[in-house]
């Protein structure tokens, strides 16, 4: 088991936990509508990605290891409700490490099957983001991409990192690790000093 496939596994079991929470302020607050939450979270965006490159058995479906992380999420967040809620820096940490990892992950994937190169960036950024949109969607909340904060721009930015590293013939592991971590340092230094990508009408 490398260390990438166990940072995957964490970023899935941080997704279940965002999904699970973004149930707390709804009217009914069930099990299933917590728990159908985590998944999709966790699995939307990947799932959309292999479905849109033909990619099968989907991610989720071939590895249990994913299904068992999603549950482990919810159960946690279920018990420990109020200690995660006191996490919110924490989890918004483990957030964008899975955000970075998922984008490279995803373009890496794309690239692998084929695709041209601008393609893969956009599975990437669909990786890394849809998951989240589709919870804010279900939750009634305005989707992440269209709120302020630098989300979804900066898996773009990592990911045309990792295709000009991969470009100028970087090593694997070190395209990897530099892509992922202009993901990471852009979006600590847009929420530290508030950055946001410039309106579209002015």
């Amino acid at each position: 088991m490398g260390i990438q496939y166990i940072l995957e596994i964490t970023g899935t079991f941080a997704f279940a936990i965002s999904g699970a929470l973004a149930v707390k302020d709804q009217k009914h607050q069930d099990w299933f509508g917590a728990s159908f939450t985590a998944f999709i979270s966790s699995i939307g965006g990947g799932t959309l990605r292999d479905i849109l490159l033909g990619s099968y058995p989907l991610v989720w479906i071939s590895d249990i290891t994913i299904i068992y992380a999603i549950i482990a999420g919810i159960l946690v967040t279920s018990v420990f409700y109020k200690f995660v809620l006191r996490l919110r820096k924490t989890m918004f940490l483990f957030d964008t490490f899975g955000i970075a990892l998922f984008t490279i992950i995803g373009t890496e994937k794309a690239l692998y099957l084929g695709v041209r190169p601008e393609i893969a960036v956009i599975m990437g950024v669909f990786t890394a983001t849809m998951g989240g949109v589709l919870r804010d969607v279900m939750t009634n909340e305005i989707p992440i991409i269209y709120r302020k904060e630098v989300y979804a721009t900066a898996c773009f930015t990592g990911a045309c990192s990792y295709l000009l590293l991969n470009k100028l013939g970087a090593e694997r592991n070190t395209a990897f690790i530099a892509a992922s971590l202009v993901i990471i340092i852009l979006r600590i230094l847009a929420v530290r000093y508030h950055w946001s990508v410039p309106k579209f009408f002015r």
